[in-house]
């Protein structure tokens, strides 16, 4: 049995277990996660990329659907970790990257995408069409986001039918949060309403009959939905159970589905372990792991500002600082203010948009020198001790080195150890 299928299936018989979605394609966090569930014996472990991250064209890390799962795989053989207890997910899988082009158009790249995704050996299938493209209404009806669902599970169980495997399985929903956290300050959120959530799932399902996709819909395994949980900037809407105890509920009127949750980064351990309990069983995580990997490297250069010599200094601060301001794409829309709240924001905002530059050449360049450096020249306990003390205590526990990379790993593992305890509160860590 598929193994999201097996954990569904345990969660609706009444144990409260859960999965983290890893949503990264960095591979200090990606390296981070598998030496995790290595030394927390995960049966297994769950990376998504998003449909613009990776697709046929590249997206923004150049990678096909293929090429991110040999990236992957390349990882997982490097620190030992079995390929077997790997499972890789599509998330927002849709017309998202050309909503500038026509529908029809932008359907068309969308069912290529899928294609491509599933026969490159992803088996979890986030289907994604509720944004509208050139031409669309806003906001687009739910039976057309419906109907748009159905083409792309087709282009999936198309794909799969050549590939072979496992069969893949689907999650729907149309209350979707903005990918990467909220681009405004948030006030407050209302959960989905169990009368849409059950709309939702209702029309998927009739749909599904109707196109001929009966056997597909056993393999639909969740819906997304809001349960009240958001970040923007600078501040996180926590989970509150008691407003989210009516759609907690009507979930358990479906058999076989979980509610999935998106932007759950920064949440609390106890409201993580409270929303696994409440069937939001599904638990995506994306920046809230490439900020903690920030928050290391930001670490680690006050190390060097203290313990090597000026002259050999990465620098690593700087040269972000001035790339990122040389090349403002992927923050202008989102980062409005200017002077010192400006410099704030793109250093600390929880949206991390810094996550798209780790890799310019210049800035993995300093990085690389940082590592090089104190690793040439290790600093004393006192000071990782200052500016890392989540690391120095693995480093005293002995589950990690004074090699800069482990020590940023085990920055990240901190984020990691709440997921899974909410995941798993009965395993031991």
């Amino acid at each position: 049995m598929h193994v999201l299928l097996d954990l569904v299936a345990r969660h609706t018989q009444g144990h409260a277990t859960g999965v983290t979605s890893i949503c990264s394609a960095h591979p200090i966090v990606i390296e981070a996660a598998l030496r995790h569930a290595l030394r927390t014996d995960r049966p297994f472990l769950l990376f998504e990329a998003t449909c613009n991250q990776v697709n046929q064209d590249g997206g923004y890390t150049g990678m096909t659907p293929a090429g991110f799962v040999e990236f992957v795989h390349a990882i997982a053989e490097r620190v030992g970790f079995d390929r077997a207890r790997l499972v890789l997910g599509g998330d927002h899988l849709g017309p998202n990257p050309w909503t500038a082009l026509p529908a029809g158009a932008a359907m068309a790249k969308a069912e290529t995408m899928v294609a491509a995704y599933v026969a490159a050996g992803f088996r979890k299938i986030h289907l994604d069409c509720s944004m509208a493209c050139s031409g669309d209404p806003e906001p687009l009806p739910e039976a057309e986001i419906v109907r748009r669902a159905v083409r792309l599970c087709r282009a999936a169980e198309a794909a799969h039918a050549q590939a072979g495997g496992e069969a893949p399985v689907y999650v729907i929903g149309t209350e979707v949060p903005v990918p990467g956290g909220a681009t405004e300050s948030i006030e407050g959120l209302a959960p989905t309403t169990p009368e849409a959530a059950l709309a939702t799932i209702q029309a998927h399902r009739d749909a599904f009959s109707a196109a001929g996709l009966d056997g597909a819909w056993p393999r639909v395994i969740a819906s997304v939905v809001q349960p009240g949980v958001e970040f923007d900037h600078h501040d996180v809407i926590d989970y509150r159970p008691e407003a989210a105890a009516p759609l907690s509920r009507a979930i358990e009127r479906v058999p076989g589905m979980v509610f999935e949750a998106h932007s759950t980064d920064y949440q609390t351990r106890p409201a993580l372990a409270a929303l696994v309990r409440d069937h939001f069983a599904i638990l995506k995580v994306g920046p809230g792991l490439t900020f903690a990997l920030r928050e290391a490297l930001w670490a680690l250069d006050a190390i060097e500002r203290e313990w090597i010599d000026p002259p050999r200094q990465a620098r690593l601060r700087e040269v972000v600082r001035e790339r990122m301001h040389a090349e403002p794409g992927h923050w202008q829309r989102y980062y409005h203010g200017q002077g010192r709240a400006l410099a704030v924001d793109l250093d600390y905002s929880l949206s991390d948009r810094m996550r798209y530059y780790w890799p310019d050449p210049a800035i993995e360049q300093a990085r690389q020198r940082l590592f090089d450096n104190l690793h040439a020249d290790p600093p004393p306990m006192s000071l990782i001790g200052q500016y890392l003390p989540h690391a120095l205590r693995a480093l005293r526990h002995e589950t990690a080195t004074n090699a800069p990379l482990s020590l940023a790993m085990a920055h990240i593992d901190v984020v990691l150890d709440d997921y899974n305890d909410a995941c798993d509160p009965h395993a031991s860590h």
